[in-house]
C-alpha cells in the first residue's frame, strides 16, 4: 500500500503539525506534500521526505503566505499523486482539495473546516495588519474561495473529524458524514504532582481568539498570580494592560511547561478551540482545567471531577469560575487517568485500523458507484 500525506504547510508547531508526525511515525515512507516549508520555525521532518509545490519559490511565501491566498488552491491541485493507493490529508484548509486518481483513496484527517472562510470570517478580516482598501477587497476573495472549499470537501472519500465539534462543523458546512478520532497528545513529559503551587497558568499560542485577554482582566483585579506561557501577535497587547501580578515567560521547553503545568492551581483556558491540546497535558500533571464551556473543551474535560466549566465567554463568568474554585478537592492521580485516553498510542492504534479498514472496504469496491449494464447510469450502491 503506496500512501502519501498532505498538509496545508509546514509554517508553525501546532496540534495539526503533531498530527502529521504521527502520521509520519506511523508511515515513515510516506512523501509528504506541502504549499511550502519554513525550516526556520519546523525541523525534524526529514528533508527527502518533504515535497513543496510552486509556491515555496514564491518570494515573501514563509512571511506574508496570506498574499498568496488565491494561488493556494490551485497550488494544492498540483500535487502529483498519481503513484499512491492512499492519500491522506491533514487539513485545516487547503489539503483536502488535492486531486487524486481513480485508483487512489482519499482520506481527510479535518482539524476543522476552513476556519477564516467559514464561522470565523469576520474575527479573521478584523485581525489582519492590513490598511482599509485590503479589508474591502479580501471578502471578494473569500466569496470565491468559499465555492472552491465546498468543492474541494467532495473529493475526499472519507472524513475524519478531530472531535465531536469539528464533526458538526464538517456537516455544517460541507454535508459530509465523519468519524471521530481525538488527535494525539504526548503524555510522556508530564506526571501529577500532589502539591500544587500557588499561581494559576494559562497560555499557548498567544492570538487574538485564544481571549488571554479575559484572564489576564481577571487577575488584573485578583491580584493573584498568573504565569502566561508562549508567544504570538496578542503578546505585547495582554503584556500592555497586565497588572505585575501577571508573569509572561514566552516560549519554554516541554519540560519547562511540565513542570509549570504540575506545579499550578489550575489550568485557564477561555478559548473556544476544535479540540485543544494544552488543557489535556495540564490533566496529564493532575491540574483541573478552568475552562470556557464551548469546543472541544467539553469533550475533554469532566465538570467535577478534571475541571469546571464558565458559561459566558466574558472576564466576569471567569472571575465567577475562579473565585469559586476550591484547590483541595481535585485528585490528581484521577485526572490524569481521564488524560490518558487522549495518548499518541492510542491515536496511532485507532488511526491505523481506521486507515487499514476503508481500504480494505475501497479495494472489496464498497461505496463505488454501480454501473447498470442497461442504460449505462452511474448510480450510487
Amino acid at each position: 500500500m503506496r500512501i502519501a500525506l498532505v498538509h496545508d504547510y509546514l509554517a508553525q508547531d501546532g496540534g495539526a503539525e503533531r498530527v502529521l508526525w504521527a502520521l509520519h511515525e506511523l508511515y515513515p515512507e510516506a512523501p509528504i506534500f506541502v504549499l511550502f516549508h519554513d525550516r526556520e520555525k519546523i525541523t525534524g521532518f526529514p528533508e527527502p521526505n518533504i515535497r513543496e509545490s510552486f509556491l515555496a519559490r514564491f518570494p515573501w511565501i514563509r512571511s506574508h503566505f496570506q498574499w498568496y491566498l488565491t494561488l493556494m488552491p490551485y497550488a494544492t491541485e498540483r500535487h502529483e499523486l498519481r503513484d499512491f493507493d492512499v492519500v491522506i490529508s491533514s487539513a485545516s484548509s487547503f489539503a483536502k482539495g488535492v486531486v487524486t486518481p481513480p485508483h487512489s483513496l482519499h482520506l481527510s484527517y479535518c482539524h476543522t473546516p476552513t476556519r477564516w472562510l467559514w464561522f470565523d470570517a469576520r474575527q479573521y478580516l478584523s485581525d489582519l495588519p492590513y490598511n482599509p482598501l485590503v479589508k474591502a477587497v479580501l471578502p471578494l476573495l473569500m466569496h470565491r474561495l468559499r465555492t472552491w472549499d465546498q468543492l474541494a470537501a467532495n473529493r475526499v472519500d472519507h472524513f475524519i473529524a478531530n472531535s465531536v465539534t469539528v464533526q458538526r462543523r464538517i456537516w455544517k458546512y460541507y454535508r459530509r458524514e465523519s468519524e471521530v478520532i481525538y488527535p494525539p497528545v504526548d503524555l510522556s513529559p508530564y506526571s501529577a504532582a500532589e502539591a500544587p503551587g500557588e499561581y494559576f497558568v494559562a497560555g499557548g499560542r498567544l492570538v487574538p481568539y485564544k481571549r488571554l485577554d479575559l484572564a489576564v482582566r481577571v487577575f488584573n483585579r485578583l491580584r493573584w498570580p498568573l504565569k502566561i506561557f508562549g508567544t504570538g501577535p496578542e503578546l505585547a497587547r495582554l503584556q500592555e494592560i497586565a497588572k505585575p501580578n501577571v508573569q509572561f515567560l514566552g516560549r519554554i521547553t516541554e519540560s519547562a511547561k511540565a513542570e509549570l503545568l504540575a506545579g499550578a492551581r489550575a489550568f485557564i483556558h477561555p478559548q473556544l478551540e476544535d479540540f485543544g491540546i494544552t488543557p489535556i497535558e495540564a490533566m496529564a500533571a493532575g491540574r483541573p482545567v478552568i475552562a470556557y464551556a464551548e469546543g472541544g473543551a467539553t469533550e475533554t474535560v469532566v465538570p467535577g471531577i478534571t475541571g469546571l466549566f464558565f458559561p459566558r465567554q466574558s472576564w466576569e463568568s471567569l472571575l465567577h469560575a475562579v473565585l469559586h474554585f476550591d484547590t483541595a478537592i481535585w485528585n490528581p492521580a484521577r485526572i490524569r487517568a481521564h488524560a490518558e485516553q487522549f495518548s499518541t498510542p492510542i491515536f496511532k492504534e485507532r488511526l491505523q485500523r481506521y486507515v487499514a479498514e476503508r481500504y480494505e472496504e475501497f479495494n472489496r469496491g464498497l461505496f463505488q458507484p454501480v454501473l447498470l449494464k442497461s442504460n449505462q447510469t452511474m448510480l450510487p450502491p
